[in-house]
């Protein structure tokens, strides 16, 4: 019998505007986390239609009951980043065309790949999230505290859960296609889609947006960018294309964190992988405790805040 709980979220995004800068302090991560709402819509909507045509060849009720569970958690998080992603379109009417370009590449996936392609795409990753999201989720504080409360409330919601499930999209792929080397084989052409996809997403934002408002080149999210960038505002001649001045999102973190996140990534690549063993974050057991105590996770910082001012 599956652990997985289907939790459903509202966050207030059509209370009043939601900013683009969310996180003033870090405009890099805002520009990589609203990325992430625009691919988690479209790869979510993937998700939404690989499992009904995945059902009739799982056989087994536990994996079937996995699978189930899976796609209507990740069915939640798609309709939370329509409502955040909608939010930003209401103050920037232009992302749409960007939201629609991402939904395009993922609909691509649905109608010219294999299901086994599909299911290898998902699980090959989320397979990435724990590592990816413990990072994000053990520096919290300068993440997504100081940050708009909706909008950091939601992706702790939805990295936690993607924790929760971390070893749902494996089993899936494992019961249906059963061949560990053809995961391990498609990862690379995956992961440029993927990230072929952010840089779609970042390239609206730098296009739709004005320079003054996002502060940073959205393109700040690729490491080869930022060093391209740099190099090109040194020399004294050439083209140069400024959007603005490139940061790193993680420049503050810990090296060594960096290190053994780097390391889970191409750990989850590995034939015999098992999500299960991965190390999770401390904030993922709190979040999930402060869940079934009936805490108001869609404010996590303005509800502890009030919390502790009633104390």
């Amino acid at each position: 019998m599956t652990d997985l709980q289907v939790r459903k979220m509202r966050f207030g995004f059509a209370d009043y505007d939601v900013p683009f800068l969310w996180n003033e302090d870090n405009p890099a991560f805002s520009c990589m986390a609203n990325a992430v709402s625009f691919l988690a819509v479209a790869f979510e909507k993937m998700i939404g239609a690989m499992i009904p045509e995945a059902m009739p060849l799982i056989t087994d009720p536990a994996v079937a009951e996995e699978a189930d569970a899976f796609v209507r958690q990740e069915g939640q998080h798609s309709m939370a980043h329509r409502q955040h992603v909608k939010g930003l379109i209401k103050s920037h009417p232009a992302l749409k065309e960007t939201l629609d370009e991402v939904i395009a590449a993922f609909d691509d996936l649905t109608a010219n790949t294999s299901l086994a392609y599909r299911l290898a795409y998902t699980a090959d990753l989320e397979a990435t999230f724990t590592p990816v999201f413990k990072l994000m989720l053990d520096n919290d504080d300068t993440l997504f505290a100081p940050g708009d409360d909706r909008v950091a409330s939601l992706f702790l919601w939805h990295f936690v859960e993607e924790v929760e499930h971390r070893s749902s999209a494996l089993i899936i792929y494992d019961h249906v296609v059963a061949d560990p080397i053809y995961r391990v084989r498609v990862a690379p052409a995956i992961f440029k889609h993927v990230m072929a996809v952010v840089r779609m997403a970042a390239e609206g934002f730098n296009k739709h947006i004005a320079v003054e408002e996002r502060r940073v080149d959205a393109l700040s999210t690729f490491v080869t960018h930022r060093y391209k960038q740099e190099i090109r505002r040194r020399l004294p001649f050439g083209t140069k294309t400024d959007n603005g001045p490139v940061q790193n999102a993680f420049a503050h973190l810990p090296a060594g964190q960096q290190l053994r996140a780097l390391a889970g990534i191409v750990r989850s690549q590995m034939p015999n992988h098992k999500p299960a063993h991965e190390k999770l974050p401390a904030l993922a057991e709190e979040w999930f405790d402060r869940y079934d105590a009936g805490y108001d996770v869609t404010n996590w910082y303005t509800a502890a805040a009030l919390r502790e001012a009633d104390v």
